[in-house]
């Protein structure tokens, strides 16, 4: 999972992590920070099954879960031809783009690159579905539903869910669900 802080990255890999174990699974995670408390890029590893370290190497990852099309796009070096690839399309602009001292690469080039590098991707407009549940701060959990929507992830969409509404504050419960199936509809291998 990659994307920046703030975005929630760090709840979706306990999410999924979490489903694992429900799930009898063994699970090893680990997670870098960016420079940045909010903002800076954020890197989180979910491993599922013996593995003995929670890194993943290049070429490595079954699944790569965006929250920013840059950071997806960077990230795409861990993948291989058969990895998933699931992106949020809405960009984050960093401080050195909105200051003029770099530019945002263009949108559409990004997602041709993910495409030359993967038959499987999911481009999600996490934002626009997390609105339309109630609640922007929700789109981690479109990303969310998105992966547990597509009907070769190994486990169940109501354990997904579930683990979701388990783990989010009651009051918030509500938009959560109705965020994840937004989110679960946008997958369709």
């Amino acid at each position: 999972m990659v994307g920046v802080g703030g975005q929630g990255i760090l709840l979706a890999s306990q999410i999924i992590g979490e489903a694992a174990i429900r799930q009898g699974e063994k699970v090893v995670m680990s997670e870098v920070h960016g420079m940045a408390q909010r903002g800076g890029v954020v890197t989180c590893s979910v491993r599922i099954g013996d593995a003995t370290s929670p890194l993943i190497g290049n070429g490595e990852a079954d699944i790569i879960l965006g929250f920013e099309p840059v950071e997806t796009y960077r990230a795409l070096a861990k993948g291989h031809d058969g990895t998933w690839v699931i992106t949020s399309t809405n960009p984050i602009i960093p401080f050195t783009v909105s200051s003029g001292n770099q530019t945002y690469p263009e949108l559409e080039h990004v997602f041709e690159q993910m495409r030359g590098a993967t038959d499987k991707l999911v481009l999600v407009d996490a934002l626009q579905k997390a609105k339309d549940a109630g609640a922007e701060i929700t789109a981690n959990v479109v990303l969310i539903g998105a992966l547990a929507g597509c009907k070769s992830f190994p486990f169940e969409m109501e354990l997904m869910k579930k683990v979701v509404l388990d783990t989010v504050p009651v009051k918030f419960k509500d938009v959560n669900a109705r965020a994840f199936e937004l989110g679960a509809d946008s997958c369709s291998f």
